[in-house]
């Protein structure tokens, strides 16, 4: 399928655009993008494509803030070594066979697609994906918008939690790119969306009806957030709070007490303190104290991906169960799901508002 999802599917240049002197060359323009914008997901299992997305991930300044001169031996006599095969097994085991891509692209070409059919009514906007660490590129989707006739581009970071290492990182490709065009389109940038009554009520709800197909109840709801150093915090980044934010919102929702929904964080790397509690540390604790039946959620993810499949619904129930537990269980994120569009499509009719 081609990448580019037009609402416009015949693809055709603005009328307006048709009107101009004679020998004038073709010009499109006067049509809206709609960028959704992920994290990236490797080529391959292999090696080296696994090396090659580690290597772009992990020299990003924005996800290591660590001085070049310390972390460039360890990342690439280390780190590059050891970890793309360890991380392609990983891979390996919740990869998209069908389609020969991980997760992550799939569902969010799905939510694209989902997307561009309910803005079939306008055929001004055009709706396209990019990741922001292997293909397809942010820069090649610019393009693509820009010789698609759109002269103005609003980018949708979809993490719902503004972090630096996430939405700043995203939205810094996609500048990187605006510097290397003659023309650039107008830009605008989706803010996080942590506490939107939107999102706030599709998680709930997700809860709800993952928790009702089940022939017991949870005596505990984890709310569990991809973690950072603990100095990020410190240094300003508001992530920790947006996401305690969304789990006091998401307690009301349910009307549920404190003690029913905790807040953890996951997927840590490295030495240094991350954000606290660690997930698989409260995990193993909740186990060993005496509790049966545990859910996890991970309300950061607008689509799961390996942290989720396999980190969560892998390893974490591996540590459950070894350690005294009898159920467990995850919710699966929004996705592509109703709930998962209806919460992007708010996003975009907002944030559209002034020009479509």
């Amino acid at each position: 399928m081609n990448q580019l999802t037009p609402v416009d599917a015949g693809g055709a240049t603005p009328a307006r655009a048709t009107h101009l002197p004679a020998g004038h060359p073709v010009v499109a323009w006067g049509k809206v993008g709609v960028l959704l914008l992920q994290l990236g997901t490797p080529d391959g299992t292999g090696y080296w494509p696994m090396r090659r997305y580690l290597k772009q991930f992990l020299s990003d300044r924005r996800v290591i803030e660590v001085p070049r001169l310390i972390w460039w031996p360890i990342l690439n006599l280390i780190i590059l070594t050891t970890r793309p095969g360890r991380k392609g097994k990983d891979y390996a085991s919740i990869w998209n066979t069908a389609r020969d891509e991980g997760p992550l692209k799939t569902i969010t070409r799905d939510q694209a697609e989902q997307l561009a059919a309910r803005l079939v009514g306008r055929p001004d906007v055009v709706v396209d994906w990019a990741m922001r660490y292997a293909n397809p590129s942010t820069a090649s989707r610019i393009e693509a918008l820009r010789a698609q006739g759109c002269d103005r581009i609003l980018l949708v970071p979809l993490y719902p939690h503004y972090a630096a290492a996430t939405t700043a990182t995203a939205n810094d490709e996609a500048f990187r790119a605006l510097m290397t065009m003659r023309w650039q389109p107008a830009i605008r940038t989706a803010p996080a969306y942590a506490d939107d009554p939107v999102y706030i009520s599709a998680i709930a709800a997700s809860i709800k009806a993952h928790l009702a197909s089940l022939p017991w109840a949870p005596d505990v709801v984890m709310a569990t957030y991809h973690g950072m150093p603990q100095k990020y915090l410190e240094r300003g980044d508001p992530y920790h709070c947006q996401c305690l934010k969304t789990s006091r919102l998401l307690r009301d929702a349910l009307g549920w007490p404190a003690d029913k929904l905790i807040t953890t964080f996951q997927s840590r790397f490295g030495n240094d303190p991350w954000l606290q509690p660690y997930t698989d540390k409260t995990v193993e604790a909740l186990a060993r104290g005496g509790t049966k039946r545990i859910a996890l959620v991970a309300p950061g993810f607008a689509a799961d991906c390996l942290e989720t499949l396999e980190e969560l619904d892998v390893e974490n129930r591996e540590i459950f169960m070894h350690n005294g537990g009898e159920q467990f269980t995850y919710v699966p994120a929004l996705n592509a799901t109703p709930g998962g569009v209806d919460v992007i499509e708010a996003i975009v009719r907002r944030e559209l508002m002034g020009w479509v």
